[in-house]
């Protein structure tokens, strides 16, 4: 399932498609939002999403060899609600 087709769904319950494209598009700019503010995001009996940063690890270029370190790096982490799990 992607954008286009939850926006489709969604259509079915609003007057027009173009609303309830518009109405996802705004879903997902509120949750980019506030994850690059670092806000956890938590949809109840979805999941949560927060960000985090991955510490410097050592890495290696698998053409060369040669031994290089991983700059951190920000993340996004899913965590699904019990609810969504058992049901």
């Amino acid at each position: 399932m992607n954008k286009k087709n939850i926006a489709d769904k969604l259509a079915n319950m609003l007057s027009s498609k173009k609303e309830a494209e518009s109405a996802v598009d705004k879903v997902f700019d509120e949750i980019s939002a506030a994850l690059k503010n670092g806000e956890k995001v938590v949809i109840t009996g979805f999941g949560s999403f927060n960000m985090f940063v991955t510490k410097t690890k050592k890495g290696r270029n698998p053409k060369t060899g040669e031994s290089l370190l991983i700059s951190p790096m920000k993340k996004i982490r899913f965590k699904q609600s019990k609810e969504l799990f058992n049901g």
